[in-house]
Order: structure tokens, then sequence, then C-alpha cells
């Protein structure tokens, strides 16, 4: 899931940002790569082709005078070892957006791509929330991050930013889709922002590195968010707002809708009010969101183990109720103070993956966090390697996460 694979190597990057630079209506585009395989491949077959999947004379012209100085940009955006580009054909590419209305070409993301399989949460709201709307979007996102759920949102001012870092400051995952190239932050107040989450969650655009924000890009950036989480939330919005864009747009997804209510008097609880009286469900606490996502969650976790060759038992030899072992390798045995009897102790048991390399890295964890370098070192595993192993160790709930350091949870 890096950029050597496939996607974004050599020849089939370069051509994947040509396709992606011809802009327009992307359904075409996405027939060409089902139907030759590759970027390279739908350079190669050449305008007959373009037109036989109707792509427009504005998109082949493009295709035929590639712009090198935005191609090179975006080249050399790719050189970083934590960029990637998955293309709309390439497995890595998000199921539950794959699934939603018109799904990107492609996806630039900084953070490792195996993130965007993890079910989250849109969170969404207005950009200038009254303090007690920024005080739930943050109360939500920091309990929602805690129950295991990423906290996907937009980056905006307000209620996005607000999100953002409480599933940051909780120790969570957050995943930031932005308007613009995934090197631009809008606001540019929250730069700071952008690049601490890229470092600890993800961040992904549809727009190539470089491209600045624009009207039209948001309201499209809002189906992404919909199409990448299980469900949205929306926290404070006016009854004509980005916000309830997303909300409908998940709805077109099939997924689910929340609302929180508010005062009557205050016109940004207006949004979620008709939401609500529109079907969506009526949230006030993060609990109630968590169990009506909870079945969708195990069925997209199931689909990640499968994508990373896990089986869905989690590869575990046993996990039956066996002495745990001591230093020695023995069974712990207690005596019970009242008649002597011996009795097992409560130590959790040891996990036991089938896969080696997990079981490296389960010896390698302890109880007490441990930043990723230190796990490279003691596994000799890749970054790559590690972030989705975790990844999958998270959601059986062995491992947690506490500020980009993990440790075992059971």
């Amino acid at each position: 899931m890096n950029q050597t694979d496939p996607d974004t190597a050599g020849e089939d990057a370069l051509a994947l940002l040509s396709l992606i630079d011809a802009g327009g209506a992307a359904a075409p585009r996405r027939l060409l790569l089902e139907q030759h395989g590759s970027a390279a491949a739908v350079l190669a077959a050449g305008p007959r082709a373009w037109r036989a999947a109707e792509l427009s004379e504005k998109q082949i012209d493009r295709l035929r005078t590639p712009q090198a100085e935005t191609l090179d940009r975006a080249s050399r955006w790719l050189s970083d070892p934590n960029h990637h580009l998955v293309a709309w054909n390439h497995p890595d590419y998000p199921p539950l957006l794959r699934r939603a209305p018109s799904p990107p070409l492609a996806l630039f993301v900084v953070g490792e791509p195996a993130l965007l399989w993890h079910p989250s949460v849109a969170v969404v709201g207005s950009r200038s929330p009254t303090p007690a709307g920024t005080d739930n979007a943050a109360d939500f996102s920091r309990a929602l991050a805690r129950s295991g759920l990423a906290v996907i949102s937009g980056l905006a001012a307000g209620i996005d930013t607000a999100a953002h870092r409480a599933a940051l400051d909780a120790g969570g995952l957050t995943v930031a889709v932005l308007g613009t190239g995934p090197d631009v932050a809008y606001p540019r107040s929250n730069a700071e922002l952008l690049a601490r989450i890229g470092q600890v969650g993800a961040v992904v655009s549809e727009h190539l590195p470089g491209t600045q924000a624009r009207p039209e890009h948001f309201p499209s950036r809002n189906r992404i968010l919909a199409g990448l989480s299980l469900g949205t939330l929306v926290i404070e919005a006016a009854e004509r707002s980005g916000a309830l864009i997303t909300a409908r747009l998940a709805s077109e997804c099939g997924r689910e809708v929340f609302a929180v209510p508010g005062s009557i008097h205050n016109p940004l609880a207006r949004g979620c009010h008709r939401l609500i009286r529109e079907g969506a469900g009526l949230v006030e606490s993060a609990i109630e969101v968590t169990a009506a996502l909870a079945p969708l969650a195990a069925e997209l976790a199931d689909g990640l183990r499968r994508r990373l060759g896990v089986p869905t038992t989690s590869g575990h030899a046993s996990d039956e109720a066996m002495p745990p072992a001591d230093h020695a390798g023995h069974a712990s045995v207690t005596h019970d103070d009242h008649d002597g009897r011996e009795r097992v102790s409560a130590a959790p048991p040891q996990a036991q993956y089938a896969d080696p390399d997990y079981q490296r890295l389960w010896n390698a964890l302890g109880y007490d966090p441990t930043g990723m370098d230190r796990l490279v070192d003691r596994t000799g595993l890749t970054i790559a390697e590690l972030s989705s192993m975790l990844l999958v160790m998270e959601l059986e709930g062995r491992v947690a996460a506490l500020h980009g350091r993990y440790f075992r949870n059971r």
C-alpha cells in the first residue's frame, strides 16, 4: 500500500496522473481503467478507445497534450514515502467509497491507505458554531475515537476542526477529506492540523497536488466524506449548509444519518431539526451512534482482514481459558485464602497468531505505549506492514492506540 505499488509506480503513475488531469466526468475514465487494466494501457489505447468510452473532446485534447508542470509537481509529491495514489481499479480503493454514487477516479492519500477501510463516522457542521456546538463536536468525536471508530471530517473551520482535534487528543484515528490538493490547507490556519493528521491519521483528496480551494470543490468533497463513512453525524447546521449536503449524500449512499438537536431559538439547530423530521436519528450521546453502527463496522472489519490476507477468525491457534504461563512458561496458579484450593490466576492469556509476522508484532508490544519506530526496530517489519497489522489488531480489540503509540489492550 505504498508508493511502490503498481498503481503508483513509474510509467503507470504518470499515466494515472494524466488521466486525473484530464478532468471532466469520472465515469468514462473509470470505465477505461476497468476495460484496459492500467492507466498506461488506457493511454496506449488512443483516441478511438477514448471516444468509445465517451470521453469528451476536451478530455481527449488534455490527454493528447499533458501539462508537464502539473504532472511534474504531482510526481515530486508522490516521491515521499508517506504519499500514495490509489486508483479506482486498485484493491486498496476503499470499499465503502467504491459503492457510493460517483466515486473519484483516484485518491491522493497522506498516511496509510488501509486507514480508509477503518469503520468511521463523518462529523460535520457549521463553520461558525456556537460554543455549545463546538463542545458537542469535541465531546462526540472524543467518545467516538475512544470507541474505536475513526472520525472523518473536512478540515474546515468550526465543527470540522473541533472534531479532528478532539479525535487526535483522544489518541484516536481521524481522516481529513480536502476540497483542495492533498498539500493545501484550507483554511490556512489549519496547516499545522493538516500536517499532524497526515502523520498519525490520513489525509485524502481527489485533486492533484497544488490545487487551490474552489467553491465547486466542496460539494464534491462532501460526497467523499459521506461515501467513506458508515454514517454521518451533524452537530450544528443552518437550514442551507454544506453539512446538510453531506447528510443528503450519506442518505443517497444508504448510510446512517444522525443529528444532535438544539434550542428552537438557535438558527444553527434548524438544519438538524429538519434532518430529524426527515428521518435522521436523533442522538444525545456517542453511545447511540456506536450502537447503531456496530453491525456495519464488523462487516467492514472482516472485509479489511480478507484484503490483508488475515483469517476472519484472527488466525489465533487458541483462545480457550487455559492457565496463563508465567515467565518460565508454566501455568500461573494462586491459592484461595478461604478454602486453600488452587485457583487459576486472572492474568490475561497470550494471543497466538498463525501468521508469524503477527505473532512477532504481538510479542513486540507491551502494556506501555510503544512508538512505531521502536516497533520497526523490534520486529524488522516496515511501517506500512505494521500499520496494516496494527489496524487489524485494533479492530479485534487486542491493541489500543494513544497519540500514535500502541499497546496491548488485553
